[in-house]
């Protein structure tokens, strides 16, 4: 029986031909986006020293590969955000439902903040507030010619935009990677654990959270819309149609937390169809109500109600991440100890990360926008308008936001000078015990050689020792930000705050941090989108498909209009490769780096009985222990590993190094039990394999970290398992 070792990379791949060090190769399965490639007859051995056929699994351009796809992904950031939250929870299943259900509510916040961007810009600051003013539309070809049209219909035919924005988003997260073949009769709706095989089957349950959303976002538009024409007609049209875009609203909430979503049923679908539909007519009316004629009316100040939804929808958000926190917190004491510290806290974490990016993406966009239109001439209670000027202001949530963002950036630049320096000289020391141990030549190389490996070894677990400031960071942002919360609700403002508490010393310094902020975020919006731009093809900020890739991995289940998984592919045409090879009387070695490593193992807990017993699984610089179990506690722990390991027979070896700052072993020591088959999977390689210069090399072995160059410990491993494939009964 001929062994094929399938080599899946992990993030940031640099090509098949580096995956499998062979100069030319050939595509053998699969297309362009995800592939399957070998060697090219006669450029090079299409087998290893280990005596395995080689083969590469290229997946990457599932997440990323073209401009225009990954600037979407930017786009989608804050969105991708939010649903990858929900995989963090400590307790999936029924336990889980109600955190399930309040992660999916936060989701629909981040879709209600993106209209309400959006309506800041076209509704707020150009159809009402720049409208107004002949200095603003003075020499603006573009938007001149609203300054004749009546506030109400400049409303209805600027709607368009968020309209249009609506539709964009959808359209960008309607995508998927699944294929025709890999969909059952019955439409998925997810699973609780990572082996049942329709975990990655959420069809159904898009659907229905993309309806819903839809149904938000037009009754976001609406009600915005509503607020300020409403009060000034004071007529029964206005009010009927203002209750009835809230009742949309109070409809979406009431889907999105009934647990019923979750699983398919034919009058759950009918629901939110339902309520999709009905949010498009009470939008058709709405923008009708607002085109129809009125009395001369003159638009003052800035757009009516929209300040208080914006506000509304912050303090909502710190509200149910509040609650969140919360429940997470009384559901991580069910995870086995010991534990991270942060393991099981990931979800409001995140998602509070999500809101902070979704208003940054806003709050730049409203303020570049604002500086454009009023030249300048930006209000504040510290610095009075020039005459005649236009006062294009954004709402106060924006200003707490801004602010907000300038000592976010100061408490995380406090953070990154301290994480290092805690604790640095017993990390050190500790360092140099295990340098010692591992490298008996030490005392013959020079100290400069001793101490890059020492401070590899502190760097790597550096990770570690972020936990408790990262804890405290985020409890001192949190309980600032719910501050701002309150205070934008009220509205007032930073820079009114500072006037009345110290006048002119304390608010002009005040004013100045907050406007720091505010050029901090549309640079920082921009930073974002150039990188998403070039991040394709730029190795230097390779980070931002690193995080593209981790974050794709998980399925759609609390935002819709995140990108789309990759890996609702990529693991079925695993598993058809592999049931392939088996079927013709092969062995097939799985081996995975890094993020590979997570790929290959959900594809085992996917094969059928009959195919695992001629699979072995290799993992080289995996995170599954390290990382995942911590992050993602519900999903990647004990049981579901051990059962891994017993669907293999303990066919698996884990390599791992001390200088890796992301992997580790996948289990924890237990000395209470040697005959534990877990105590045989990892397997520590020293890295670099020597202090000395080999006889037959000029420099001395390299410090490989994270990367890692198939080796003698590689093939070696390589071999091991090749050989229990071999063996008759495995």
């Amino acid at each position: 029986m001929g062994i094929t070792e399938i080599r899946v990379h992990g993030v940031a791949d640099k090509g098949p031909e580096t995956i499998l060090d062979r100069p030319i190769v050939v595509r053998v399965a699969g297309d362009d986006d995800a592939g399957f490639y070998r060697p090219r007859p006669g450029f090079g051995d299409p087998a290893e020293p280990d005596g395995a056929t080689l083969e590469a699994y290229r997946w990457s351009r599932l997440t990323g590969g073209t401009a225009r796809r990954t600037f979407s992904l930017v786009l989608l950031l804050p969105f991708m955000l939010s649903n990858i939250a929900v995989w963090m929870l400590p307790v999936p299943g029924r336990s889980g439902a109600a955190a399930r259900a309040v992660c999916r509510l936060l989701a629909a916040t981040m879709t209600a903040m993106y209209v309400l961007s959006t309506v800041g810009v076209s509704l707020d600051l150009i159809a009402w507030q720049c409208a107004a003013y002949p200095r603003c539309l003075d020499g603006r070809r573009e938007i001149s010619w609203l300054g004749g049209v009546p506030p109400g219909q400049r409303l209805a035919l600027l709607a368009v935009l968020p309209v249009i924005a609506i539709a964009v988003v959808w359209r960008l997260g309607a995508r998927t990677w699944q294929l025709p073949e890999d969909s059952a009769r019955t439409p998925g709706v997810g699973a609780d654990r990572l082996d049942t095989p329709a975990f990655w089957d959420t069809r159904s349950l898009l659907r229905r959270l993309r309806s819903v959303h839809v149904a938000a976002a037009l009754g976001t538009l609406n009600v915005t819309l509503l607020l300020a024409l409403a009060p000034h007609d004071a007529a029964l049209p206005g009010w009927l149609l203002l209750a009835a875009d809230v009742l949309l609203l109070g409809g979406a909430v009431v889907l999105l937390c009934r647990p019923r979503i979750e699983r398919y049923g034919e009058q759950d679908q009918l629901s939110v169809s339902t309520i999709r539909w009905a949010a498009v007519a009470l939008t058709a009316l709405t923008l009708g109500y607002a085109l129809t004629p009125r009395p001369p009316w003159s638009a003052e100040g800035t757009l009516p109600g929209y300040g208080v939804v914006v506000a509304g929808l912050f303090a909502g958000q710190m509200v149910l991440l509040a609650v969140l926190g919360l429940m997470v917190l009384v559901q991580r004491r069910h995870l086995p100890r010991p534990r991270f510290l942060l393991t099981g806290v990931g979800a409001p974490v995140l998602i509070s990360v999500a809101i902070g990016l979704g208003v940054a993406y806003s709050s730049g966009l409203t303020y570049g926008l604002a500086e454009y239109l009023d030249r300048g001439s930006s209000p504040t209670p510290a610095r009075p308008l020039p005459p005649d000027a236009p006062p294009l202001a954004p709402p106060i949530a924006y200003r707490w936001v801004t602010l907000g963002f300038s000592l976010a950036v100061v408490v995380v630049i406090v953070a990154a000078l301290l994480a290092p320096r805690i604790g640095r000289g017993r990390r050190r020391r500790a360092a140099e015990d295990l340098v010692r141990r591992d490298y008996p030549e030490a005392s013959r190389v020079p100290p400069e050689r001793t101490r890059a490996v020492r401070d590899a070894i502190v760097h790597a677990r550096l990770a570690d020792r972020l936990g408790p400031l990262l804890s405290s960071a985020y409890g001192v942002l949190a309980v600032l930000t719910l501050a701002a919360a309150g205070l934008s609700v009220t509205g007032l403002g930073p820079g009114a705050l500072a006037l009345s508490l110290g006048d002119e010393p304390l608010a002009r310094p005040v004013v100045f941090v907050t406007d720091l902020g505010a050029l901090l975020i549309g640079l920082f919006a921009l930073v974002l989108a150039g990188m998403g731009l070039f991040a394709y093809r730029s190795g230097a900020i390779r980070l931002v498909g690193v995080l593209w890739e981790l974050a794709t991995f998980w399925p759609r289940a609390a935002h819709p209009l995140a990108p789309p998984c990759y890996v609702e592919r990529a693991v079925p045409e695993l598993t058809r490769r592999v049931r392939q090879l088996t079927a013709d009387g092969h062995g097939v070695v799985l081996s995975g780096q890094s993020h590979g490593s997570v790929l290959i193992a959900v594809t085992v807990l996917q094969l059928p009985d009959e195919c695992r017993r001629r699979v072995a699984l290799l993992t080289y610089g995996s995170p599954l222990g390290s990382r995942y179990r911590r992050v993602f506690p519900a999903y990647v722990n004990d049981e579901v590993l051990r059962k891994l390991g017993d669907q293999l027979s303990w066919r698996w070896i884990n390599l791992w190094r001390y200088t890796d700052p992301v992997a580790g072993p996948v289990f924890a020591p237990t000395p209470a039990m040697p005959d534990d088959p877990a105590a045989r999977v990892d397997r520590r390689v020293r890295d670099p394999k020597g202090l000395l210069i080999p006889p037959t090399d000029t420099v001395p072995p390299s410090v490989q970290g994270h990367g890692f160059t198939p080796d003698e410990d590689f093939h070696s491993a390589v071999r091991e398992l090749g050989g229990q494939l071999d063996r008759p009964d495995g």
